[in-house]
């Protein structure tokens, strides 16, 4: 399943629009006027979803994950220098990546591929294409991608 992540142009709070491959609109995000990064997640149907929501007063970014109101993990980015790396805690995922952030993979505990991210380069907003191995993992693929995004825009704040 392939997923495209399109962030708007014009938009107050962070706001995505992801599509499925054949164009149809399948979540809708929100950023929410928070302490830090909060994203609500719609679905097609504009029933919330999911919330990804920053943690304040941490000494390195943190994101807590919901799906409806369960929570149902983390992901916080580690002190390492050169290349970025985020402990990820959430359905035994790890993520793996290039040292610009703009191509990982997020993968099982037993190193199995759960979904693959690249970043379109030459656009006016950050576009991204997920490659999801299984449909099912699609919103909780979707929150770690969100997560890292808006650790990498508040850094370069």
């Amino acid at each position: 399943m392939k997923l495209y992540f399109k962030q708007r142009f014009f938009s107050w709070f962070d706001s995505y629009d992801i599509y499925d491959e054949f164009g149809s609109a399948v979540y809708e995000v929100k950023g929410q006027l928070a302490w830090g990064h909060c994203l609500k997640i719609f679905g097609a149907n504009r029933e919330e979803l999911g919330t990804v929501k920053e943690k304040v007063l941490t000494f390195l970014p943190k994101f807590e994950l919901y799906i409806g109101d369960s929570y149902v993990g983390c992901i916080t980015k580690e002190l390492t220098f050169l290349k970025p790396k985020f402990q990820l805690d959430c359905n035994g995922w790890n993520v793996e990546g290039n040292w610009m952030e703009w191509d990982y993979t997020i993968v099982d505990s037993v190193g199995m591929t759960v979904a693959s991210v690249t970043k379109e380069v030459m656009k006016w907003t950050d576009t991204y294409v997920l490659d999801i191995v299984n449909p099912q993992d699609a919103l909780a693929v979707l929150m770690v991608v969100l997560a890292i995004d808006a650790e990498k825009c508040s850094r370069n704040n």
